[in-house]
């Protein structure tokens, strides 16, 4: 026990670790005049850290905080990971997206945009284009699982990492705040199926992996297992990882009981492909 307890440290000092030679700086994502409105004044744009040129494996992940399209938990479901990815030569890309405010198309527009501009610019920043994924915790995962799921060339991901993702619109089994501040309180129930996004899996859906707690009170796992379900039915590769507790919201935070667990699991499963 004591061995195991003493790995797990050994291994959480690691991953702590700033990345050697991490660079960093921050873009806007639109140079011209956003697309679509939501009546705010918030702004998109992304913060870029790369990896040592000599560590950087070519993969690359766009990161969608979460919040319930109301606000971004920018720090522990976003900046924070960069050591991690960078560490692991991966580089990472935190997107501050817009708030829909009742219009979808917002955050959509930003996030596929995001893709596209890591794609434009995979050159120059030693990025594998076809290893771009992306990672959204919460409404950020339900932002990531339709990019996975609808979107299309330079916008389509090769791979899809979701924390405790809202998935399903449908009354009684979503995030109502999120809901509501996505599609309004009063959207139609074929605008719901459309963004419901275990309804949106087919065969060229990414692989997946998927990392929640069983006692999530804020978004019901049932969204995580019927996404899994359908990525199964589907034949893409996807992994499922429930833990005991931890309840919603941890994202990077040590202060989550199984932290190092998770942190294994995720690693692990980078590596495997």
């Amino acid at each position: 026990m004591k061995k195991t307890n003493l790995f797990l440290s050994l291994l959480l000092l690691f991953l702590a670790l700033p990345a050697f030679a991490q660079r960093s700086f921050d873009i806007n994502l639109w140079q011209a005049k956003a697309p679509n409105k939501n009546g705010l004044q918030d702004t998109a744009y992304i913060k870029v850290y790369l990896p040592d040129e000599k560590r950087a494996t070519g993969r690359a992940i766009v990161i969608c905080p979460g919040g319930g399209y109301e606000h971004l938990a920018m720090q522990h479901e976003g900046t924070d990971w960069a050591p991690f990815f960078n560490n692991m030569g991966i580089a990472a890309i935190v997107l501050h997206y817009r708030m829909p405010n009742s219009n979808e198309k917002v955050p959509i527009s930003d996030a596929e945009e995001a893709m596209r501009l890591v794609r434009r610019n995979a050159k120059s920043w030693h990025i594998n284009a076809n290893n771009v994924g992306i990672m959204g915790f919460s409404a950020g995962g339900h932002l990531a699982s339709t990019i996975a799921t609808q979107s299309k060339g330079e916008a389509k991901p090769n791979f899809q990492i979701l924390f405790y993702p809202v998935i399903t619109m449908l009354q009684g089994y979503t995030h109502q705040g999120s809901h509501d501040a996505l599609l309004g309180k009063n959207a139609h129930k074929k605008e719901e199926q459309k963004f419901s996004s275990d309804m949106q899996v087919s065969r060229v859906t990414p692989r997946a992996c998927i990392l929640l707690s069983d006692d999530d009170h804020v978004v019901m796992p049932a969204n995580s297992v019927s996404y899994y379900s359908e990525l199964f039915r589907h034949d893409v590769p996807a992994s499922l990882y429930i833990y005991p507790s931890g309840g919603h919201g941890w994202g990077i935070k040590t202060s989550f009981k199984y932290h190092a667990e998770m942190m294994m699991n995720l690693k692990a499963w980078l590596e495997s492909f």
